[in-house]
C-alpha cells in the first residue's frame, strides 16, 4: 500500500516537473527600455513589437529576440578630405537608437547587428560628403555649421534603417601634417612681417626725430648768430673766460700738474 503511494507521489511529482518546466519555457521577460520580436518556425517573424513585462510565447514553435531600445553612443572615427584637397581626420560621436515599431523589419532585413552594419558605412558616406563642401579653414571657423550641416543630413538617412539619432557632434578635427607645418610657417611669416613692419616705422620715427632735432639745431645756430651780429663778440669773449675759468679749476686740483712761471727755469728733479 505505501509502494503505491510513494508510485503515486512520485508520478505527481513528475508530471509537476514537467507542467512546471513547460510553464517555464512558456513565458519570458522583457526589461526596462528593452522591445522584442517574435519568430516563429513556422510562420516567421511577426510584426507585432512586445513590450516591457513577461509574456507568453508558444514553447519550442516561438522564439523572444530581445532589442535595446535605449540610446547608445558610438564614435566613428573618419579619414576624408576637404575642398582644398587637405587630409582631415575626424571623429563622429553619435547617440542612436531602433525605431521600436520598426524593429521587425529590422531583424528581417538588417539582424540585431544593425548597428554594425548600418552606422559604420553611412556615417563615412555623410562625412565625405559634407566635408567635401569646406575648405580647411572653413572647416575650422565654421565648425558648427558643419555638425549641423553632418547631423541633418546623417538623421535623415538613418531614418531610412529605422533608426533615430538623438546627439550628432563633432568631438574630433585635426588636419595632415603637411597642412599643420604650412599653418605654423604662415604663422612665423606672419610674426615676421609685423616685426619688419614695426622695424621700419620705428626707423621712420627715428628719421623725423633727426630732422626734428637738426631743424632745432639750425635754428638755434640762426639765433645765435643774430645775436652776434647784433651785440658783437662780447658773449664770445665772456664765454671763453668762463671756459678757461673752469679749466684752470679742474686742473688746480690735480696732483699731477706742476705750473712753471713763465720767463724762468726750474730744474725739475724727476725719479731716476
Amino acid at each position: 500500500m505505501a509502494a503505491k503511494v510513494f508510485e503515486s507521489i512520485g508520478k505527481f511529482g513528475l508530471a509537476l516537473a514537467v507542467a512546471g518546466g513547460v510553464v517555464n519555457s512558456a513565458l519570458y521577460n522583457v526589461d526596462a527600455g528593452h522591445r522584442a520580436v517574435i519568430f516563429d518556425r513556422f510562420r516567421g517573424v511577426q510584426d507585432m513589437v512586445v513590450g516591457e513585462g513577461t509574456h507568453f510565447l508558444i514553447p519550442w514553435v516561438q522564439k523572444p529576440i530581445i532589442f535595446d531600445c535605449r540610446s547608445r553612443p558610438r564614435n566613428v572615427p573618419v579619414i576624408t578630405g576637404s575642398k582644398d584637397l587637405q587630409n582631415v581626420n575626424i571623429t563622429l560621436r553619435i547617440l542612436f537608437r531602433p525605431v521600436a515599431s520598426q524593429l521587425p523589419r529590422i531583424f528581417t532585413s538588417i539582424g540585431e547587428d544593425y548597428d554594425e552594419r548600418v552606422l559604420p558605412s553611412i556615417t563615412t558616406e555623410i562625412l565625405k560628403s559634407v566635408v567635401a563642401r569646406f575648405d580647411a579653414g572653413e572647416l575650422i571657423t565654421q565648425r558648427e555649421l558643419v555638425s549641423r550641416q553632418v547631423s541633418d543630413d546623417l538623421t535623415e538617412r538613418a531614418a531610412t534603417f529605422g533608426l533615430i539619432l538623438d546627439d550628432v557632434s563633432l568631438t574630433h578635427l585635426t588636419f595632415g601634417k603637411e597642412f599643420t607645418e604650412a599653418v605654423e610657417a604662415k604663422q612665423v611669416a606672419q610674426q615676421e612681417a609685423e616685426r619688419a613692419r614695426f622695424v621700419v616705422e620705428k626707423a621712420e620715427q627715428q628719421k623725423k626725430a633727426a630732422i626734428i632735432s637738426a631743424e632745432g639745431d639750425s635754428k638755434a645756430a640762426e639765433l645765435i648768430a643774430n645775436s652776434l651780429a647784433t651785440a658783437g663778440d662780447g658773449l664770445i669773449e665772456l664765454r671763453k673766460l668762463e671756459a678757461a675759468e673752469d679749466i684752470a679749476y679742474q686742473l688746480s686740483r690735480s696732483r699731477n700738474i706742476t705750473y712753471l712761471p713763465a720767463g724762468q727755469s726750474v730744474l725739475l728733479q724727476l725719479p731716476q
